[in-house]
């Protein structure tokens, strides 16, 4: 029961974090995307889902690779999230999904604004398929930024079979070199310096922020400048917000 807890907010802090500050998006560009994903599903038979920030729904198109999941009549769905993909999915390796997806959107933010468009996330899911059995399945997940490279204004997901295995169960990949760089606990650490996670396990504990200065013998304008600081690198709206999603990447336990 905790660890759908978990699944269910970790998802909803993707819904705010990929949905926050989207702009109106021509439709042409939509229309682009949805024939490029008619040909991938048709060329390489794979499932591939255009999830839309600003109309916040998601656009199914399957391939051949569909079958295995008995998904051949689904087309749309009024969510950033492929629910009736996800369902088929075991509990945990749904976390591990949400997590992953969370860890590469933070990767991005600390790229320059020219490059982020230049990487995409490849992970190793686990799916239940129409024989009953569960099978590992590749995925691999695509943003498409505003002009300004701010805001997502589409996610592209396509799901195929695992041609190769490969070590761990996500990794960021540049598509321009190929270089790949494994998604694990540890790249969370880089997202709070030492001091604001030191900041935020007392936070989590309920102290105060003079009984923090105290603690740490700093001054309560410095706990406040910390306070804002892993509000602003988690972008999330307060501190108890930020408490759940920094457990959830194990940053503090």
């Amino acid at each position: 029961m905790v660890r759908n807890n978990h699944s269910n907010e970790n998802r909803r802090k993707l819904n705010e974090l990929l949905q926050s500050g989207v702009r109106s998006f021509g439709r042409e560009n939509l229309s682009d995307l949805l024939n490029y994903a008619r040909f991938l599903a048709d060329i390489e038979k794979v499932l591939v889902v255009i999830s839309d920030m600003t109309a916040g729904n998601s656009h199914i198109i399957a391939g051949g690779f569909a079958r295995n999941l008995d998904l051949g009549d689904y087309r749309q769905e009024n969510s950033i999230w492929e629910k009736r993909i996800f369902s088929l999915m075991p509990q945990q390796a749904l976390e591990e999904k949400y997590i992953a997806e969370l860890r590469f959107f933070h990767y991005l933010r600390h790229l320059p604004k020219s490059k982020k468009s230049d990487y995409c996330l490849v992970s190793k899911l686990r799916f239940r398929f129409i024989d009953g059995k569960t099978h590992d399945v590749l995925h691999r997940m695509y943003y498409i930024f505003d002009e300004d490279k701010e805001n997502v204004q589409f996610a592209i997901c396509i799901y195929g079979p695992l041609p190769f295995d490969f070590s761990g169960k996500s990794h960021v990949v540049n598509s321009i070199t190929g270089i790949t760089e494994e998604l694990t606990a540890s790249d969370d650490d880089k997202i709070l310096s030492p001091r604001e996670r030191q900041v935020l396990s007392l936070i989590d504990t309920g102290m105060k922020s003079v009984e923090i200065a105290r603690q740490l013998n700093i001054s309560i304008h410095t706990v406040s400048r910390h306070r804002q600081e892993i509000i602003s690198k988690l972008q999330v709206k307060n501190t108890h917000e930020a408490c759940r999603l920094a457990k959830a990447l194990k940053i503090i336990h």
